[in-house]
C-alpha cells in the first residue's frame, strides 16, 4: 500500500530547497531533501538575471531575460521531474506541493521593474518560484502557494499546533538527516507536513 506524500519547496535566486515529508499528519516523517540547480552558472548574470538586465538597454534585457527564462525552466523541470521519479521508487505517493513566495508583486513593466532595485528583487524572486511551479504542474503535481510569512500561522492553524511547538518538531525532525537542516529545509518541510493535511478539495478550490 502506497504512503502519501508531498513536496515544500523556498526558492531562491538560481537555487531551490525541496524536502519531501511523508507518513501521516499526526506523524509525519522526512523522506528525502534536495538542492535543486536553477541556472546554468556558466551564463554570465544567470543567477540574478534581472540584476544584469538592469545594465542592458531594454530591447537587449527583455532577449536576456527571456533567454534565461527558458533555460531556468528546463532545468527545473528535469530537477523536479527527478525527485518525482526518485520517490515513485519508493513506496510513497505524491500528493500535490507548496511552494513559499515572497510577500511583494512585480511590475507588470519591464522598464519600471529595471528602474528600482526593490523591484529588482521581487521580479527575481517571482522568476525563479514561478520556474519551479511550472515544473511541477508539468510533472502532474497540484501545486499551492503559501506567503512564508504566513506559514506558520497557516500550518499551526491546520495542524492544530501551537506555533512554538510546530517550530520545535520540525527541528527535531531533521536531527536523524544530520546537516544541512537550516531555515530553507526547516520551512520547506513544514510546507510539505502542510500539504499532508490538505484536503485534495483543496487543490482543486486552488485553481479555479
Amino acid at each position: 500500500m502506497l504512503t502519501g506524500s508531498a513536496l515544500g519547496f523556498r526558492v531562491h535566486s538560481g537555487w531551490a530547497a525541496a524536502v519531501a515529508m511523508g507518513g501521516s499528519v499526526e506523524a509525519p516523517t522526512i523522506i528525502q531533501r534536495w538542492r535543486l540547480e536553477l541556472v546554468d552558472r556558466a551564463i554570465p548574470g544567470a543567477v540574478q538575471p534581472y540584476h544584469a538586465a538592469a545594465e542592458m538597454p531594454l530591447h537587449e534585457a527583455e532577449d536576456f531575460l527571456r533567454s534565461c527564462a527558458e533555460t531556468t525552466r528546463s532545468l527545473a523541470h528535469t530537477a523536479v521531474q527527478h525527485v518525482v521519479g526518485a520517490l515513485s521508487e519508493t513506496r510513497y505517493q505524491l500528493s500535490g506541493a507548496c511552494i513559499l513566495m515572497g510577500s511583494g508583486r512585480p511590475s507588470p513593466q519591464l522598464a519600471a521593474t529595471l528602474a528600482s532595485h526593490a523591484l529588482i528583487h521581487t521580479a527575481e524572486g517571482e522568476f525563479f518560484r514561478d520556474a519551479v511551479k511550472r515544473a511541477c504542474e508539468s510533472c502532474g503535481l497540484a501545486v499551492s502557494c503559501i506567503k512564508e510569512r504566513e506559514l506558520l500561522h497557516e500550518a499551526s492553524t491546520a495542524l492544530g499546533i501551537p506555533v512554538r511547538e510546530l517550530t520545535h518538531r520540525i527541528s527535531s525532525l531533521g536531527r536523524s538527516l544530520g546537516p544541512p537542516w537550516r531555515q530553507d529545509q526547516k520551512l520547506s518541510a513544514l510546507a510539505g507536513w502542510l500539504v499532508l493535511s490538505y484536503d485534495p478539495r483543496h487543490f482543486l478550490a486552488a485553481s479555479n
